[in-house]
């Protein structure tokens, strides 16, 4: 399934303060999933393995490293968990680093929130507007993550430009 998306990053210190503020707004709640993610060594984009108790995916997607919400290209395939895909592809690509965290996941529409607690590196929120079927514009997408951007009143120190795996390498 190819996805767009536009997305922003942010590490907060009192978290709970940030997921009260979006249950104001009554989103779906997806769960709390306990994902590892494995990104391998490519030479194009950035390759990981979603291994969680809500999500598992194969995830490539190409992002430029800018603070503040940024458009995502995405490759994701969805399945079963299986210890086999994992193998081939530290075999065939290695490991480039291991992200360990706890999510929230909910939803409002086509918006994803994560308040992610990563090991070794924190607590961030994550908003995600996600065009899954080429029916919204890039800007109506770009549209929607600045919308959450200032419902948070996220300042521009608390922006990450990075991804998880590029923070703890």
């Amino acid at each position: 399934m190819n996805l767009k998306n536009f997305e922003f990053k942010a590490r907060v210190d009192d978290i709970d303060r940030y997921e009260n503020k979006l249950l104001y707004l009554n989103p779906e709640f997806q769960g709390i999933d306990h994902q590892i993610d494995t990104y391998f060594s490519t030479s194009i984009g950035r390759l990981k393995l979603r291994e969680g108790n809500i999500e598992h995916a194969l995830i490539h997607y190409e992002r430029g490293d800018t603070t503040g919400a940024k458009v995502s290209d995405i490759i994701l395939y969805q399945h079963q968990p299986d210890p086999g895909l994992k193998n081939i592809l530290i075999r065939q690509l290695g490991i480039k680093v291991v992200v360990d965290k706890k999510r929230k996941i909910y939803f409002i529409d086509n918006v994803k929130f994560h308040f992610d607690t990563v090991d070794k590196l924190g607590t961030f929120i994550e908003v995600e507007a996600i065009d899954q079927d080429g029916s919204m514009s890039t800007d109506q997408l770009r549209e929607q993550c600045n919308y959450y951007l200032q419902y948070f009143n996220i300042s521009q120190h608390q922006l990450i430009d990075k991804s998880y795996s590029d923070l703890l390498l």
